[in-house]
């Protein structure tokens, strides 16, 4: 028999600028309504580095410098959902922007106020690598 699931390469962003993080708001399943870090699918062809800076462009209009962070393993078997992450840190530049429609908010918090909120995934995990390694 052939396994007809798939693992995912995807990619996180945890953007820091004066103390704080920047999370979206998801407007999509899985995870409607959660808070997490920019992030995405890498395409066919594209490396982590550039599929990061073009999710966050995408996703909340800014232009991302980023550095490798490290990685987290996202394994939910009742969705369907195996990924595993690269994830990235680093500073921004300009205008937040949403679609607002894949995203719906967008918020810069504290560290202690993003552990207090409702992450998606294993964005938590992320908090902890980027508090370790910062």
């Amino acid at each position: 028999m052939t396994n007809e699931k798939k693992v995912r390469a995807t990619v996180g962003a945890v953007i820091d600028k004066d103390g704080k993080i920047l999370l979206v708001k998801r407007g999509h399943e899985p995870f409607k309504d959660y808070w997490c870090f920019p992030g995405g699918h890498i395409d066919f062809g594209e490396t982590a580095e550039q599929a990061i800076v073009r999710e966050v462009k995408e996703e909340t209009g800014l232009t991302f410098t980023p550095e490798f962070l490290g990685y987290t393993d996202e394994i939910y078997p009742d969705i369907n959902w195996h990924g595993e992450v690269l994830i990235f840190h680093g500073e921004a530049q300009g205008k937040e922007a949403i679609d607002g429609k894949e995203i719906i908010d967008i918020k810069w918090v504290n560290i202690d106020e993003a552990s207090n909120m409702k992450l998606a995934f294993e964005h938590e995990k992320t908090l902890q690598i980027y508090k370790t390694k910062r």
